[in-house]
């Protein structure tokens, strides 16, 4: 069982350590899920989830002007499903960013799409990643020209997560009011729309949907519009700004399990004739391990709980608990493959999914060294106040 200690730290309220406990019991039940056809083990996970009651945590409640997104839920459930099974921490996430443009600045109109998404009926898609830009996206080429009463949409994406599975997709693309970041607006886009084609599907070393879209001529209204035309890039940025800090709790939910099966395989294997636990070097990888664990989780919930405290951007904080987070559970489940030996890297062992499965939450939604990039400039910009 892993650490729940930390519930007690001032960032939570009852209802959090509630939450905690309920999902615990029900990932014990209902985790992991067969991952051979991944397309299929992603509508199940989200499916199940939406029944469980977990993607309500996801986006706002359409039928409440008063709901709100709490982060340090988000945040406690990404842990928790990433503990368990990696892939239901990827179906969960998924729904959050797809969506996490209408819950902040959708109609109500565009907001019935999360009716469904909280169902677990419906599957979104976050469409911001060009070939050309990567993290740079005020570089991108996808373009919208008004015609009429609407946009023409052309343009390509790559590497969307749900890509293929997806009912809709957010779809961002310059619409040109100013050069650069400042000309980008966001759409809603249905995976029916003509001229919407799933170009290619990519995989990755962990196996997530994902997919390079084809945008030829796709013809939006207005109505499909998020927010107003130019703050597309505003609008992503406040996304990310909610759910960095949870890539860093899903982060998080892998080095607790390689340190949880590190403990247990240093306690049962014998080397020298003593058990592995007895160790000294062994010992001391095992203190390194829960050290960044806790100093990750400290920089996590520090973010999630100033962003609940109604703070509009904590650029600086999630850009920390990303970086950190994600860069330490890698040095974590490295150890726990050192100290496995052969079993850390034998396909199927759970060690060796954990390894695959970190390695790309260093490069989603912002890789390491752009989030260096992130806090200097906020660091920089701070100390010429």
């Amino acid at each position: 069982m892993a650490d729940k200690s930390f519930l007690n730290w001032p960032f939570f309220e009852e209802k959090h350590r509630i939450l905690s406990g309920e999902l615990e019991n029900w990932c014990s039940k209902s985790l992991p899920v067969d991952h051979k056809n991944v397309d299929d083990a992603c509508r199940s996970l989200v499916a199940m989830l939406g029944k469980g009651g977990w993607l309500e945590y996801s986006a706002i409640d359409p039928e409440d002007d008063a709901s709100s997104l709490d982060v340090r839920s988000i945040c406690l459930i990404r842990e928790t499903l990433a503990r368990h099974d990696g892939l239901a921490d990827f179906a969960f996430a998924m729904q959050g960013l797809g969506t996490g443009t209408i819950s902040l600045f959708g109609t109500p109109e565009q907001r019935q799409w999360l009716t469904k998404t909280r169902a677990g009926k419906a599957i979104s898609a976050f469409a911001l990643t060009e070939p050309k830009s990567g993290s740079d996206v005020a570089k991108m080429e996808t373009s919208a020209i008004v015609d009429g009463d609407n946009y023409i949409i052309n343009g390509e994406k790559t590497w969307i997560s749900n890509g293929g599975i997806a009912d809709f997709y957010c779809i961002f693309a310059k619409t040109g009011e100013a050069e650069g970041a400042r000309g980008i607006s966001a759409f809603i886009m249905p995976a029916d729309t003509p001229g919407l084609k799933v170009a290619e599907r990519l995989e990755a070393i962990a196996p997530h949907p994902l997919a390079r879209l084809e945008l030829n001529n796709c013809r939006l209204p207005k109505s499909a519009m998020i927010g107003r035309p130019g703050e597309g890039f505003k609008i992503a940025m406040s996304v990310l700004d909610i759910f960095r800090s949870s890539v860093g709790a899903a982060a998080l939910g892998f080095a607790r399990r390689a340190l949880d099966e590190t403990v247990s395989r240093a306690k049962q294997r014998e080397l020298f004739g003593a058990a592995m636990a007895e160790l000294q070097m062994v010992q001391g990888h095992i203190a390194d391990m829960a050290v960044d664990i806790d100093a990750a989780c400290l920089l996590i919930y520090r973010a999630a709980w100033t962003k609940d405290q109604g703070v509009s951007r904590i650029t600086r904080e999630a850009a920390m608990a990303k970086l950190y987070a994600t860069d330490k559970a890698q040095e974590v489940i490295d150890q726990a493959v050192q100290i496995h030996g052969g079993d850390g890297v034998k396909k199927g062992h759970i060690i060796e999914s954990l390894y695959r499965e970190i390695r790309a939450l260093r490069i989603y939604e912002g890789a390491s060294d752009v989030q260096r990039i992130i806090i200097a400039r906020q660091v920089l910009a701070e100390d010429a106040l």
